[in-house]
């Protein structure tokens, strides 16, 4: 039996990787938001586009750190559920 602990603690099992997620939404998301970047960046001064590349990456630190809290919330839910299912059997 695998130790998903262990699996987990290793990276050998990797939860964000398989999310499922509705794949031509996202990259057609993905596409427009190129898109859009692009015809932004064109119109942009080397000031501007510092800042906005500085207001993207806090945009993706702020992110990064939701997904972390959403997914140690669903973890702490899983955990939960099993403890109730298995104080319910004993």
């Amino acid at each position: 039996m695998t130790n998903l602990i262990e699996e987990l603690w290793y990276g050998r099992l990797k939860p964000c990787a398989n999310c499922k997620r509705d794949a031509e939404q996202v990259e057609e998301l993905e596409r427009y938001v190129e898109r859009h970047k692009k015809a932004l960046s064109e119109s942009m001064t080397e000031e501007q586009k510092v800042v906005f590349e500085k207001y993207e990456t806090c945009c993706s630190e702020l992110a990064d750190i939701n997904e972390r809290a959403i997914f140690k919330h669903g973890l702490k839910l899983g955990a939960g559920f099993v403890m109730e299912v298995m104080n319910g059997m004993l």
